[in-house]
């Protein structure tokens, strides 16, 4: 591996995405991720569409990763696991609060074998408290925190009824957390020589992200209030050749109003009474949003519409799907898509990386493990011998697709970093 974090070694107890959203995160920036499956496998690998066990969504989140895959219920699995914490860095897993702590693996334990451990838990709502138990998914958790609400006071009488995003905002936003906790943790470690536990919960974490949360927490009542929510501050149009896009600024702000009329020539338009206060224009918005699409229409192409937004200094965005974005020119240039083997012939086209280093070099995103493809592997360079894995194997410890010891070429791990898929 190489990267920033090059040299870091995470074991991953974790499935489904927050977890597994992290640690592959801390993979991307170069660390060696080992992940631990039980025999039960991660139920993302069959999420559709799943052949042999491998699912995109499961490749998303765990490619390039290695697989050990343990029954800790058998004799001699915790021992086997212990080894290989011993040589951890970090440690992530979100299970329910005290699942691991059941089979001896809690950062009580493990802190005592390995004091430079830096153990990561996420969760719904912490370790501790009075909903420490409550079983947490993305779509209950963002009920609980808010996020739903909004989505309701947002939309109004569009909603027939209550929804969610079908985007699991509380999993990744959570994730991505977790990833910043622990660069701190391995930070403060370089000065103290000590590991430390980061509890991450995803409730808190949506409150965190919530750049409107002060409205609501305020005691003033200004709850309610539309323009504040920003129920109108991103507009809808229609682009000259019948593209859909949006706008940033909002047409009701006193602030941002101006520029609107910059951009259209029409500086008459603040003498309108209709269209004189940030008041007038939230009673008039349709009206206002009118006169500004018949003005788009009337120019040639997207092209010089922008021109002239960004003369105004307003910014506009189309409404592409995710197969236009990978296929734009800046997808080209970023790498922002790449190819990875789905070990089945075919290949994925996965999320390349956000970020570019000036030094730091990343390597291409690798393939996704089969359940249990690193037994030997990962065990052998703690020392244990084939024979005593073998025997783990024939025992049931250790755990294996039928397709496990297929090799991983260089087909499988194809993409340079910055190449477009």
């Amino acid at each position: 591996m190489s990267g920033p974090l090059s040299g870091v070694r995470v074991v991953d107890f974790s499935r489904v995405l927050a977890g597994p959203l992290c640690a592959r995160t801390l993979q991307d920036l170069g660390a060696e991720v080992i992940k631990i499956e039980p025999p039960s496998p991660d139920v993302s690998r069959f999420a559709f569409p799943s052949t042999d066990g491998m699912s995109g969504y499961y490749a998303q989140q765990n490619a390039g990763k290695r697989n050990v895959s343990i029954n800790l219920n058998l004799p001699g699995a915790l021992e086997l696991v212990l080894k290989l914490c011993d040589t951890a860095d970090v440690v992530v897993e979100n299970f329910r609060a005290g699942t691991l702590n059941f089979f001896g693996l809690d950062y009580g334990t493990l802190s005592k074998r390995n004091p430079k451990l830096i153990y990561a838990s996420i969760t719904g709502y912490g370790q501790g408290g009075p909903w420490r138990s409550r079983m947490a998914y993305a779509p209950t958790v963002q009920a609980e925190a808010g996020f739903t609400h909004n989505s309701i006071r947002h939309y109004g009488e569009a909603l027939t009824e209550p929804r969610t995003d079908s985007l699991s905002h509380a999993d990744v936003y959570t994730g991505l957390q977790a990833v910043i906790a622990i660069l701190a943790a391995l930070n403060s470690r370089q000065k103290t020589g000590h590991g430390q536990y980061v509890d991450v919960a995803m409730a808190a974490t949506l409150l965190a992200v919530n750049e409107r949360a002060h409205v609501d927490l305020s005691d003033d009542d200004i709850g309610a209030e539309p323009a504040v929510l920003g129920a109108t501050d991103c507009s809808f149009f229609i682009g000259p050749q019948g593209e859909q896009f949006t706008v940033a600024t909002s047409i009701i702000g006193s602030l941002t109003f101006p520029s609107w009329l910059r951009a259209m020539r029409r500086v008459d338009l603040m003498g309108d009474p209709r269209f004189a206060t940030a008041a007038a224009r939230r009673l008039n918005f349709g009206l206002l949003h009118q006169i500004i699409q018949s003005w788009i229409l009337t120019f040639p192409d997207m092209a010089t519409l922008d021109a002239q937004f960004d003369e105004a200094k307003i910014a506009m965005g189309e409404v592409r799907s995710i197969k236009e974005l990978a296929a734009s020119d800046w997808s080209d240039y970023w790498g922002a898509v790449q190819r990875v083997s789905d070990r089945n012939g075919g290949e994925y086209r996965l999320p390349g990386r956000p970020w570019h280093f000036s030094v730091d070099e990343l390597s291409p995103i690798g393939a996704p493990a089969f359940q249990g493809e690193h037994n030997f592997a990962v065990f052998g360079e703690l020392g244990i011998s084939a024979e005593e894995l073998k025997r783990f194997s024939e025992a049931g410890v250790l755990v294996a697709h039928k397709r496990a010891s297929e090799p991983v070429g260089t087909a499988d791990t194809n993409g340079e970093p910055g190449q477009a898929a």
